[in-house]
């Protein structure tokens, strides 16, 4: 009886033992299938393995999360545009409001909101733009100097070189609120004033027609490339999306990216900045 009882001790625990593999077997059917293990056992222990990281990465998710930092690549690219934004306003507002308010004391600072600020706006947009194409041109240099392409660049034409997608996002978004402000200018108050100002004084000189030709096609010219560069900046913009670019082949890619660039380049472009230009027009 005793030797009846202690084999059916050993029955029952070995029933009890496969009874826990049959149920540990099936809660890690996913990893024999995904990761093809064989052995039970090592399965057992990459699940134990595989639960005890997800509970580390849920209690310290929080503390992680306060250690990250919010967009690291587009420091740089920030940074340079916000001085490159504030020069321009500084020299904006000082040729346009402070200088003939001191030598006029004319009162014109109702410029500064839309005027002032649409003059800093493409200035930014193209400078940035330059900065795109600056640093390609400054690593043919780097590799001819050096007559091998091997060496490594230093390190501030290397974090400048993988910022130029950031730039080159920031020369879009400027040039957008670049058109949204043009199309702001006949809603303002003051241009309201001002058209009844120059219809007055063309009744006072007896003036039927007031048409300047020249005028007429260079503002309706100007209008147009203006539209036209910023539909092409916006097809590279929707290229720099990672969908849009890994669906493209390279010969694609590199089509739009330089040729259609110049182009946009070139319609945006505008005759105060001619050296920007050349920079931008030079070979890749």
């Amino acid at each position: 009886m005793e030797k009846r009882e202690g084999g059916n001790h050993a029955i029952d625990q070995n029933a009890g033992q496969n009874v826990m593999l049959r149920r540990d077997t099936g809660n890690l059917n996913y990893l024999n299938v995904d990761m093809q293990v064989a052995n039970p056992s090592e399965a057992a222990s990459l699940f134990d393995l595989h639960q005890a990281h997800h509970f580390g990465e849920f209690e310290h998710s929080s503390e992680q999360h306060c250690k990250q930092d919010l967009f690291p690549e587009w420091h740089l690219p920030m940074k340079i545009a916000s001085v490159i934004s504030l020069l321009a306003f500084i020299y904006t507002s000082m040729r346009d409001v402070i200088y003939p308010f001191i030598t006029r004391k004319e009162n014109v600072f109702y410029k500064i909101p839309i005027l002032v600020i649409n003059k800093v706006l493409p200035v930014t947009s193209i400078t940035l733009l330059a900065l795109v194409y600056l640093p390609g041109i400054l690593a043919a240099g780097f590799q001819l100097y050096f007559g091998t392409k091997y060496k490594r660049f230093p390190q501030w034409l290397d974090r400048w070189m993988l910022s130029r997608k950031q730039f080159g996002l920031l020369s879009f978004f400027f040039a957008t609120l670049h058109a949204c402000y043009s199309l702001c200018y006949p809603m303002r108050r003051s241009y309201r004033y001002k058209l009844l100002n120059w219809a007055f004084q063309q009744v006072k000189q007896k003036k039927e027609n007031a048409w300047i030709e020249h005028d007429v096609w260079r503002m309706e010219i100007y209008v147009s490339l203006g539209i036209l560069g910023l539909a092409l900046l916006a097809l590279l913009a929707i290229t720099s999306i990672p969908s849009v670019s890994h669906s493209l082949t390279w010969r694609e890619f590199h089509y739009i990216q330089e040729n259609k660039l110049l182009h946009s380049v070139y319609k945006v472009g505008r005759k105060d900045n001619p050296i920007l230009l050349f920079f931008l027009l030079r070979p890749l």
